[in-house]
């Protein structure tokens, strides 16, 4: 779904240069009224104080449902958290390959244009609009659900208003904080969790509302190409490697024989959706393909085999993996199932016209289909639909997300492009943003909810406040270290290649 938006990135930064302009004068003009905390300045309010008592003191059952379902899912979203902060920190110390392809610093905050800065292709364009808006849809609903929440179990509410760091905003509602101490675990435990709640529930309703929005907006335009067909063959079989004739094959005399000998490259190939020079090599007299780098890197595998690819139409012909295939002898391609009706009733010899676009330009190939052993001799293109190895856990991820699109589609819009593009993005970027905060929020660290959620639950265990303290102390160094940890493997990854 790519599309130039260069001219309203135009009008994105003069947006953002117009809304840091307006924050300066803001402070400016009331900096009589701003006050100090730390490295922020408050702005304090009345706004919104009385929906909060409203709510709060008007429906009271609701609201007991709403604190102990924000408790359970304080709970659970700690420990999914916790869990994948450990997963991270395998991630970014032993898997350097797929650190690279993230190329984010795994601390880095949600900042306008992230996607531009780190040059990263798997997220859709974030512009100051959708981060202006995704921080006031966050900070409404999560600071209101907990000042309703204290309001509930009769704390007041004495201010809400913003903060300031520099151009960067954020909402709070500041409750009455020596009324709420002298209040029940169990009361405390559903004021810290309503923001989170509110967090996850929105993003639960952006999802589904993202889905829906896919499918009335958006149509399968095409199958995008994984990449070619591989195999397996014995290093033993091989008898020929870019022209020179071999017998009894090692791996020793291939090493040699890449380094040493002079073996042409045949064919250019796609390889992670760059083309690099292939060698041709003959095994039972059946032709494949593979690029030099490759074959030096399968060389420190024990087995005596090397994955090559089998000469078939798609790698003759150049087409490139993260193509898209939309048209085959004038019939339109939309998912996977049409491109598999068209080959099922093909045959062999057969000549196809087959239509691509890729990276906004149409290219066209003329492919005389194959034979293929391993499908029972049926005509093939030779493509397949799945990744690399170093990117699935980014294919996982991105699927999650897009639970509601068919695998290896492209999609494009029914109508009005840019604006359909513009709103999906927005909704994806609310329902992901929303969901982070709501996990992020609940680890057990001082600086977010989930520390003090996490004391109280020890201190309500071990009757002991004492040792609550000192279990809040070690998590906290715990998952500092943790998050030095990730900074550590990211650097590494990123500068020490």
């Amino acid at each position: 779904m790519g599309f130039n938006f260069f001219q309203y990135w135009i009008y994105d930064v003069i947006f953002l240069i117009a809304f840091c302009l307006f924050v300066g004068i803001f402070l400016y003009k009331r900096r009589k009224n701003l006050q100090r905390d730390g490295i922020m300045y408050l702005y304090r309010t009345k706004v919104g104080i009385k929906f909060i008592d409203y709510v709060g003191e008007n429906y009271p059952k609701t609201l007991s449902v709403f604190g102990f379902l924000s408790i359970v899912s304080g709970y659970f979203l700690m420990v999914i958290m916790i869990f994948m902060l450990g997963l991270l920190v395998k991630t970014y110390l032993f898997n350097p390959s797929l650190v690279r392809t993230i190329k984010i610093a795994p601390l880095m905050p949600l900042i306008p244009y992230v996607d531009t800065i780190f040059k990263v292709s798997f997220l859709p364009p974030f512009y100051f609009t959708y981060w202006i808006i995704a921080i006031a849809v966050i900070a409404l609903f999560h600071e209101f659900s907990h000042g309703i929440m204290a309001k509930r179990y009769g704390v007041k509410i004495k201010t809400t208003g913003f903060g300031f760091l520099g151009p960067f905003l954020a909402a709070f509602v500041e409750p009455d904080e020596k009324k709420m101490q002298k209040k029940g675990k169990y009361q405390q435990l559903s004021i810290l969790a309503a923001g989170t709640f509110a967090n996850l529930l929105l993003a639960i309703l952006f999802f589904v509302l993202l889905s829906v929005f896919f499918v009335i907006s958006y149509a399968p335009s095409g199958t995008i190409v994984g990449g070619y067909i591989a195999e397996p063959v014995k290093i033993s079989a091989i008898s020929s490697i870019g022209g020179i004739a071999f017998s009894n094959l090692t791996k020793q005399d291939i090493a040699y024989a890449l380094d040493n000998k002079n073996i042409s490259d045949d064919i250019l190939i796609d390889i992670s959706g760059h083309k690099e020079p292939a060698t041709k090599i003959i095994v039972d007299n059946r032709t494949y393909y593979m690029t030099k780098e490759l074959l030096k890197a399968q060389l420190n595998v024990t087995n005596q085999q090397l994955i090559l690819f089998p000469s078939l139409p798609a790698i003759e012909s150049g087409i490139r993996s993260g193509e898209i295939i939309f048209e085959i002898n004038n019939e339109k391609i939309g998912d996977i199932n049409d491109l598999s009706r068209v080959l099922n009733k093909s045959k062999v010899g057969e000549v196809l016209i087959v239509k691509t676009r890729y990276n906004n330009s149409i290219n066209e190939y003329e492919l005389t289909l194959g034979q293929y052993p391993a499908v029972n001799g049926k005509a093939v293109v030779g493509i397949v639909f799945s990744q690399t190895d170093d990117s699935r856990l980014m294919v996982k991820i991105s699927n999650f997300f897009n639970f509601f699109k068919k695998p290896s589609t492209y999609y494009s819009p029914r109508f009005n492009n840019n604006l359909i593009i513009f709103i999906y993005n927005l909704i994806w970027w609310l329902a992901l943003i929303n969901l982070s905060v709501a996990l992020m929020n609940m680890l057990p660290v001082g600086i977010f909810d989930g520390g003090r959620f996490f004391m109280l639950s020890v201190w309500g265990i071990t009757k002991n406040e004492k040792v609550a303290a000192f279990a809040f102390k070690v998590t906290t160094y715990l998952i500092l270290f943790a998050f030095f940890m990730l900074m550590a493997g990211w650097a590494s990854a990123m500068f020490f290649k």
